[in-house]
């Protein structure tokens, strides 16, 4: 071959690698393209991926007194119905968000859809409290697939100018779940038997299955580290121990031996993760970023916004209901101004924080759920709900407007590369909050109940006082079969134990958050992080108008 050929078959492989390398590009860039302008309707099939998240966690409280009678559980077993999801959710989701990252956020998202779907139906269908606690547990798996992935894909589609908006609109649409659980749940509860409020998940799921395959992009780490399977396996058992020992301890007690060593396990667990995450050379999870005050406070934030939000709704779904008399349909309606408050926090996020910073937001927010919890301390059993209303309207603003900055603080905080991870620390955060707003009131509200009952039951037969401190719901069935005035003597002291035990677990929670917004007020930085100045964007850079629209 002369040395013309060769040059001239050299040249025409170089532009046959350019003609390669720009149609790659140009496809790259169309797909880029279509992921920016879709991101809108992306947003809000991830919304709907997490609603039947919150759904699953406020429908099963308007259930616990049905489930009390249909399936014989005692207290312990309600409680366990409740938690034994939040164990494995928790448990689970730092894991899944980093493997998630490593193998398709998309693509853990639709395996926790299914998951979820089929421990529904399993769920719908438990012939025991045991039963249905497993169910819970599966669908506590499904929720760990999913949990992670919508806020991660959120980031990798939307630009940084626009993700406090979008955190907002996302938080907005899934606040949506805490009015339409119990409102949905509390009609099925009249119209059918208790199995329908876990088959009501299903068409939701289909709906999100569906959207989620045309409009949900594939996102991944581009180059994701070894697997670090020891890290892996450590944060499991120190989540799970952590949880467990939390919401055990109302029952159990938090000197018990149960207790205790779920504890000493997890804070051995938890140090042993620490002491490897440091040493390995690819960690699942890079300990130097919580160096960033945004990302320690700002969960720190999202953990007690959490342990409000649960703790209140597990205690004043019992006061609706046992204490007011409300059916669970009645006591779903009483929830929805706590909704409305959350629609209304993520616009006025969106005005604050540019405005006072984002430590100052989120601690104004954690200072005025303090007062309103301390406020609800003194409800009775013949408070009007108007004032219960209101006080849930401005907490769920409350709440809210903790949420959605301090939720764009952790994010911003995290490499994006890392995006699912960073959600799963986030989201970590929510669920160990509700883990300890179950404990912690939960606990609060059965001591101040068990003593404000004491005396009256040491006067009954031992078989009726021993139903009767197991639960209030247990004592007004106690109450109901006694009937005349024993049992009617019996209902006003359950009720007004009841609330004693209530006021104190409200009191309790305006200190921790009042000592919350102090904490974020000094140590959350109140300047906003600004988009790097070389970020990759989903497309070309958003004009100012569409910023802030």
């Amino acid at each position: 071959m002369t040395l013309r050929a060769r040059h001239n078959r050299g040249s025409r492989h170089r532009q046959e690698q350019e003609r390669t390398a720009r149609t790659m590009k140009g496809s790259d860039t169309t797909a880029q393209d279509r992921k920016y302008r879709r991101r809108w309707w992306t947003l809000v099939v991830l919304s709907v991926s997490l609603l039947i998240i919150i759904i699953d966690d406020t429908i099963i409280n308007v259930a616990i007194p049905i489930l009390q009678r249909e399936l014989g559980a005692s207290a312990t077993a309600l409680q366990w119905i409740v938690d034994a999801y939040i164990l494995t959710f928790a448990g689970l989701l730092l894991t899944m968000g980093a493997l998630g990252d490593r193998f398709g956020r998309k693509r853990f998202l639709q395996l926790g859809l299914l998951l979820f779907a089929a421990a529904s139906l399993f769920g719908a269908y438990a012939a025991s409290a045991s039963q249905l606690i497993l169910a819970r547990a599966l669908m506590g798996v499904g929720g760990a697939l999913i949990m992670p992935s919508p806020l991660s894909v959120l980031i990798d589609v939307f630009p940084r100018q626009e993700r406090v908006k979008a955190i907002g609109i996302w938080t907005g649409i899934a606040s949506l779940g805490i009015p339409l659980g119990p409102l949905v749940g509390g009609w099925l509860l009249e119209q059918y038997w208790w199995g329908s409020v876990f088959l009501l998940n299903l068409p939701i799921v289909a709906v999100a299955l569906l959207a989620g395959l045309l409009l949900v992009p594939e996102s991944r780490h581009p180059a994701p580290p070894r697997p670090d399977l020891a890290g892996l396996a450590l944060s499991v058992v120190a989540l799970t121990t952590l949880v467990y020992g939390i919401i055990e301890a109302p029952a159990s007690g938090w000197t018990s031996t149960a207790v205790l060593g779920s504890l000493a396990a997890a804070l051995v667990t938890g140090a042993g993760f620490v002491v490897h995450e440091r040493r390995v050379r690819q960690p699942m999870l890079d300990l130097r970023l919580f160096g960033n005050p945004r990302l320690a406070w700002g969960t720190a934030a999202v953990t007690l916004a959490a342990l409000a939000l649960t703790g209140l709704a597990f205690d004043l779904t019992q006061y609706l209901q046992f204490v007011q008399g409300n059916t669970p349909l009645q006591a779903g309606l009483r929830f929805l101004p706590l909704a409305i408050g959350f629609g209304i926090a993520g616009p006025v996020s969106q005005r604050l924080v540019p405005r006072i910073g984002t430590g100052r937001t989120v601690a104004a927010a954690l200072g005025g759920v303090a007062v309103l919890f301390a406020a609800l301390s003194r409800v009775q059993p013949g408070t009007s709900y108007w004032l219960v209303g209101a006080a849930l309207l401005l907490i769920g603003l409350g709440v809210g407007a903790a949420f959605v900055p301090s939720t764009d603080a952790v994010m911003a905080a995290v490499p994006e590369a890392n995006a699912g991870l960073g959600s799963a620390i986030n989201d970590s955060g929510r669920q160990v909050g509700a883990a300890l707003g179950i404990g912690i009131l939960g606990a609060l509200t059965n001591m101040g109940y068990t003593a404000g009952l004491a005396t009256f039951v040491s006067g009954l037969d031992p078989n009726v006082a021993a139903a009767a401190k197991r639960s209030v719901g247990a004592a007004l069935q106690a109450a109901g079969e006694l009937g005349g005035p024993a049992g009617a003597a019996l209902r006003q002291a359950a009720t007004t134990a009841f609330v004693d035990g209530f006021g104190l677990a409200m009191l309790a929670g305006a200190a921790l958050m009042a000592a919350g917004a102090v904490l974020v007020l000094r140590r959350l930085p109140s300047g906003d992080v600004p988009a790097p100045a070389a970020e990759p964007q989903s497309s070309p850079q958003p004009s100012a108008s569409t910023v802030a629209s």
